[in-house]
């Protein structure tokens, strides 16, 4: 049930499209209301431990499917969509077992054993997209907007309905995401050529580790997303303990994400105006201010639109520059395995024991919980100006 391999010249805008939305749509209601319907069916204690779960598949499984991909991509033998499609299957059957059972023993196991797929498609996929554009790369950020949209759609609409509604629907909703990714992943064809000839070699992944570089890239990038860790576990608890509907939860989120999209919409622009070294480090910086602003103005809803609006540099440009690293760093037969580092140990390492530590700091302190944040973000600021390198923009 292949699809036939992509046109030469051809871009599939709207399908590439469809599985960000999708995805980031899943994640839209994920995100800020999994940890509400956990606190509603008396699992609060436990939303940390879950939610390490689900970031800690992604410290393994995206580099076993990533190898699989390289791997399959150099003898034909594994196309890496049917590595997505094959993904995208499993996690939606294995989600849907929650509907049997759902006490802390069985999320755990349904947590793990969809995430496992989940958390491997979305880098493999990225190669996909970065393989469709060919010598377009500057446009990667027209089509992961959509993921953006998807996301702002989701949070936003349902912020609405779940002020109305029993918190129970939401396991329905993620299940109907997670069809709708499996199904656009059909649709997608298998570009002609991802990675390097068959016949060729490529040279050995450590290589590329043993760079000053490199090694300083994942550092940060680790501790950008475990700044994040608090955000993600506890930012619509810490608004529901201070007194915000869940509605004004939702819009908060929509407001992170609609700056995002902005972001995205302009990247292709900024990359004409500054280096690659100079938006990564604008955005760790702004990641430590978004943070402090949390820690300490929470009832100000100003500023706390403020903090959402610099998620623009804090996911949006720091993503996208990212994607270009990642792609320059590990070219040559290793896109597969560099995109499946930078998921595993940035988006799964970071992310699983920024979700861990918030946990035992949340008892402590909620404002220091956000500040340690802050603390993290700046390391990797400092990280990033002494050891990643001037690095001209995708060309434009």
């Amino acid at each position: 049930m292949n699809a036939p391999p992509a046109t030469e010249g051809r871009l599939p805008y709207w399908r590439l499209s469809s599985f960000y939305f999708f995805y980031f749509a899943l994640y839209g209601a994920w995100i800020p209301f999994w940890p509400l319907y956990l606190e509603e069916r008396g699992y609060g204690s436990s939303i940390g431990l879950l939610a390490g779960i689900l970031q800690g598949t992604k410290i393994f499984a995206p580099h076993l499917w990533g190898w699989l991909a390289d791997r399959g991509a150099r003898d034909g033998s594994m196309p890496r969509m049917r590595i997505v499609r094959s993904g995208a299957v499993a996690a939606t059957l294995i989600f849907a077992c929650i509907f049997i059972r759902d006490d802390l023993l069985a999320l755990a196991a349904i947590i793990a054993g969809y995430s496992f797929f989940w958390n491997a498609v979305l880098s493999q996929f990225e190669v996909v997209t970065l393989a469709h554009l060919r010598h377009s790369h500057q446009r990667y950020s027209l089509i992961r907007v959509w993921g953006s949209i998807g996301f702002i759609a989701s949070v936003a609409g349902f912020g609405f309905v779940f002020e109305r509604t029993s918190m129970s629907l939401l396991p329905t909703v993620l299940l109907a995401f997670l069809s709708g990714i499996a199904i656009s992943s059909f649709l997608v064809a298998e570009p002609e050529r991802i990675g390097v000839p068959q016949a060729s070699r490529p040279a050995p992944l450590r290589n590329i580790l043993r760079q000053p570089m490199a090694l300083a890239f994942l550092a940060s990038c680790f501790l950008m997303q475990l700044s994040h860790g608090p955000y993600y576990t506890y930012f619509s608890v810490y608004l529901e303990n201070h007194a915000y509907p869940r509605s004004q939860t939702g819009l908060l989120w929509s407001v992170g994400v609609i700056a995002e999209v902005a972001m995205f919409a302009v990247m292709h622009r900024v990359y004409r105006y500054f280096s690659l070294r100079q938006i990564l480090l604008a955005s760790l910086a702004l990641a430590a201010l978004r943070w402090t602003i949390v820690a300490f103005c929470v009832d100000s809803l100003p500023l706390l639109l403020l903090a959402q609006c610099l998620h623009a540099a804090t996911f949006a440009s720091y993503h996208a520059v990212a994607m270009e690293l990642v792609r320059g760093l590990f070219a040559g037969g290793h896109e597969g395995r560099g995109m499946a580092l930078y998921s595993g140990v940035c988006w799964g390492g970071g992310a699983a024991l920024g979700a861990f530590g918030s946990g035992f700091l949340w008892k402590l302190s909620e404002p220091v919980t956000f500040l340690a944040a802050a603390g993290v973000a700046a390391l990797a600021f400092v990280i990033a100006w002494f050891w990643i390198h001037p690095v001209a923009s995708p060309t434009k």
